[in-house]
């Protein structure tokens, strides 16, 4: 084996995290992905099937023994109360049960997917390499299921976003660069592929029990204790550009929403770079201070929202 994969499965243990429900179709997809992966030790999988009434927990089951010494598969089946049936009860579930599967919380890593994704081989080991270089916390691109491709029109609507974002990006790293989440680097840290270093997960108090946005809720709060967040463009995972997901806000409703955009024939609307120029340099000056990232993330939620008053630029 290389010696560099090898090295990689030395220096960290870490256990990829799964909350299921009604996903049997799209698990089998998930598991085939992770038993290829390129990690070179068998891999700890915490999958929490909850609230289902399909087949999802035997389908993971049959997975458990068919790739028994590959993956460590341990599968949970739960039914939350109606008032704790969403994405943040399930996803902490999730990556509690992964945080027993570990060893320690000091090399240990809790790694975040969702059932219907499809990472590729070098997933976890980009991962791993991203915190040897520094990061507490890694997200991971979100790139459209190569499968189900998108309409024209909503493809181009999402090269336009990206294309934004782009731009977005080169302003702060111009303003004010990370030596920990350096360029070329994209933007996305959701629940899809979110990696976050186990001591760090404990103290910035686990996964918000929130019915929506409870990925974005954990990375505001590890970074609010200091956690080093990375970017990097060789950590991503396909996702299914479905419309009808299990989680309420999630991927699906935005894929939604940008499908009737694309129906209207509308362009989208965003913050003009100008203030994009102005929050980078007001995060320069207070990262200046000592324990200016923790300041940052705590004073961010706090600034009123940008405008939304540029039309972004769609090729026609």
């Amino acid at each position: 084996m290389p010696e560099s994969r090898a090295a990689e499965s030395r220096d960290i243990d870490l256990c990829v995290c799964v909350p299921a429900r009604n996903e049997a179709d799209r698990l089998p997809t998930l598991l085939s992905a992770l038993a290829a992966q390129t990690w070179q030790a068998p891999i700890p999988v915490a999958v929490v099937v909850n609230n289902s009434d399909d087949d999802s927990f035997e389908v993971v089951d049959r997975a458990r023994v068919r790739f028994e010494g590959r993956l460590a598969i341990q599968v949970e089946q739960v039914t939350f109360a109606p008032e704790l049936a969403h994405a943040g009860s399930a996803r902490r579930r999730a990556m509690d049960s992964g945080l027993g599967m570990l060893p320690a919380l000091r090399r240990s890593v809790l790694v975040s997917t969702d059932a219907d994704t499809r990472p590729p081989p070098e997933w976890l080991g980009n991962i791993a390499r991203a915190f040897a270089r520094g990061a507490d916390i890694v997200g991971g691109r979100i790139e459209i299921e190569q499968a189900e491709p998108l309409p024209e029109p909503v493809r181009r609507l999402r090269a336009a976003w990206d294309a934004y974002w782009r731009r977005v990006r080169a302003i702060e790293d111009a303003l004010d660069p990370l030596p920990w989440d350096p360029a070329p680097r994209h933007g996305d840290h959701t629940g899809a592929s979110l990696a976050i270093r186990a001591a760090l997960y404990v103290d910035c108090g686990r996964v918000p029990l929130l019915p929506t946005g409870e990925d974005r809720a954990l990375v505001a709060a590890a970074l609010a204790q200091g956690g080093r967040l990375a970017h990097p463009q060789d950590v991503f995972t396909h996702v299914s550009p479905r419309r009808d997901g299990r989680a309420e806000g999630g991927m699906a409703l935005a894929m939604h929403d940008l499908f009737d955009l694309a129906a209207r024939g509308e362009r989208p609307s965003a913050p003009g770079y100008e203030h994009w120029r102005e929050r980078a340099a007001w995060r320069r000056e207070l990262r200046a201070q000592e324990g200016g990232q923790a300041l940052i993330a705590k004073a961010e939620p706090l600034l009123s929202p940008m405008p939304h008053d540029m039309l972004l630029e769609v090729t026609p």
